[in-house]
């Protein structure tokens, strides 16, 4: 299967004051495209830092970043958002939605920012997302007024709405319940399914075994990268939970 991110040697270390401070030792990583892999590890082991770097959201300093093929670690600002644009996807664990803003506005947000939505028509596009999501009778809903499992599902709309062939989940059900965490696993599943490359940082096992692979991290090394041999079916899982009202 295609290689879709690779890194070597991938190295980030933050200055405080006179003090440097490594985040990120030589990470070695490659991941193939359409898989679902989660990235575990205690605060401080690196995990964030390492999906940001993935996310073109920052650059490091040392080693190198390959995406698709082209070396992303090396560009500049502005050429590292045209590619996080085209590509990516970003799901945050606390849902970074605007509040005064409905559920049709915050996904839209994104696409105007985009420099590809020439002839998109950005009210259709963020329709389609939340409807992708499961929302379509939440559309003019703002965060207030949506339960802790619906903020999270806009925020998957957003991160869906450019169409992106990578989605990089930041500890998605960090501020969830159990049975709110497995519907948002399974509808990142689902997208997996459906062709995404899905990858999820999180501190918990439980979620982590939905997924087909886990890296672990410790004091910015991968101390582990191993199959799961039996892939949990969140679809499956949930349909025997019960049911609480929002």
């Amino acid at each position: 299967m295609e290689v879709v991110i690779r890194t070597e040697k991938l190295a980030r270390t933050f200055r405080v004051g006179e003090i440097e401070v490594p985040a990120l030792k030589g990470v070695d990583l490659k991941i193939r495209r359409g898989e679902l892999l989660s990235i575990m590890g205690a605060s401080g082991s690196g995990k964030s830092t390492l999906m940001n770097l993935l996310g073109c959201l920052d650059t490091p300093t040392g080693g190198a970043y390959y995406l698709d093929g082209e070396r992303v670690s090396d560009l500049t600002k502005n050429e590292r958002a045209a590619v996080r644009n085209r590509k990516i996807g970003f799901i945050f664990q606390g849902f970074n939605l605007l509040a005064r803003s409905n559920a049709i506005e915050n996904v839209e947000l994104p696409l105007f920012y985009s420099r590809d939505t020439n002839g998109t028509d950005i009210r259709a596009a963020a329709v389609a997302a939340l409807e992708r999501v499961g929302l379509q009778d939440r559309l003019h809903h703002t965060p207030s007024q949506l339960s802790g499992g619906q903020q999270q599902r806009v925020a998957i709309a957003r991160a869906l709405v450019n169409n992106p062939s990578i989605v990089l989940a930041d500890e998605p059900t960090g501020n969830l319940d159990s049975r709110t965490s497995v519907e948002i696993v399974s509808l990142l599943q689902k997208l997996n399914r459906e062709g995404v490359t899905v990858v999820i940082v999180t501190h918990e096992r439980d979620i982590a075994l939905y997924t087909q692979r886990i890296v672990r991290l410790r004091d910015g090394h991968v101390t582990s990268d191993e199959d799961v041999p039996e892939q949990r079916d969140a679809t499956r899982d949930l349909s025997e939970m019960p049911v609480v009202e929002e």
